[in-house]
């Protein structure tokens, strides 16, 4: 997957330097839903003498070329996840704010009806359903 990004990176004129593949492949080896201060703090465990900010940039650009998204989830701190194949789903409890991953996209035609009856270019998409976890739901 960091090979992937890296070369998305680089079919749009970005070059993908030490540091960021640095990051790149801390994001994809620790998973979605990092801060950025979880991931700085990652990043400096491998490599030192990257800092705070060229952490903060590459998630700035990432984001802004819609191949990582910021969630809230109710801690106060953006959270990163990648968005693999433009989409991203999750299941958020009310009762504890856990978030559980899921795959299946059961939107069906829903983006392309929204889109051509708005006319509005669909890139990609996250899914957020909000209810309460089995585990609140049990106690």
């Amino acid at each position: 997957m960091s090979d992937e990004l890296s070369r998305a990176l680089a079919t749009r004129g970005y070059r993908v330097t030490a540091a960021r593949r640095v990051i790149l492949d801390t994001l994809v080896e620790h998973g979605s839903h990092l801060t950025a201060d979880e991931l700085t703090e990652l990043v400096r465990q491998r490599a030192t003498g990257i800092g705070r900010m060229t952490v903060y940039r590459t998630l700035d650009l990432l984001c802004g070329l819609g191949l990582l998204r910021p969630v809230y989830q109710g801690t106060g701190a953006a959270h990163y996840i990648l968005m693999e194949d433009g989409h991203h789903h999750h299941l958020i409890c009310t009762a504890c704010s856990r978030v559980i991953e899921f795959d299946e996209c059961a939107l069906g035609d829903l983006p392309a009806r929204v889109a051509g009856r708005l006319g509005f270019r669909i890139e990609g998409h996250l899914l957020e359903l909000y209810g309460v976890c089995a585990e609140c739901a049990g106690s």
